[in-house]
């Protein structure tokens, strides 16, 4: 069997959220068990140049959505960036799963060899949709989602490989 270009993106991100959204349900559950003000963890960054939970979940959102967006030739919806909770963040991701539930493998499929340009903060970018998925979009999905997990691993929320990777 292939791995269609809608395989390796759509269901992958779909999971990812979904184990992105336990996780952030955990470090609600820590931060309320430990009496800890949950806008302590939400802000909370591994490093002063890095960027905090709450841009972490943003960034993956958008990934993930737009990034498929662009696979399928579609407009992805907009979410603002003013998230200032767990609950509003898990919102957030769960948004971007109902988004990602309505495309389709036949918008997505055949699309290897199309031209995806983006925008990043400081320039535009264009390649060619199977390297973007697989060496840009893939990648960066799971830094985002990999760094929100260490941010509240460091932070004493219990979290394992198991959370990451979810059920499969």
């Amino acid at each position: 069997m292939n791995n269609s270009m809608y395989q390796s993106s759509v269901p992958a991100f779909i999971h990812a959220l979904n184990n992105l959204v336990a996780i952030l349900e955990k470090g609600a559950a820590h931060a309320e068990a430990k009496k800890i003000d949950p806008t302590v963890l939400v802000n909370a960054r591994l490093f002063p140049d890095m960027f905090a939970l709450v841009r972490q979940v943003q960034v993956a959102c958008d990934s993930a959505k737009a990034g498929a967006a662009r696979l399928a030739g579609v407009e992805p919806p907009v979410h603002e960036d003013n998230e200032k909770t767990f609950e509003e963040l898990v919102a957030r991701c769960k948004k971007a799963i109902a988004f990602l539930e309505t495309l389709t493998a036949a918008q997505i499929d055949g699309s290897e060899d199309k031209t995806i340009t983006w925008k990043t903060r400081s320039s535009s970018k264009s390649m060619q949709a199977l390297p973007y998925l697989h060496r840009h979009l893939i990648p960066n999905l799971y830094f985002h989602v990999t760094t929100t997990y260490n941010i509240l691993r460091h932070n004493g929320v219990e979290l394992g490989k198991k959370d990451f990777l979810g059920n499969p």
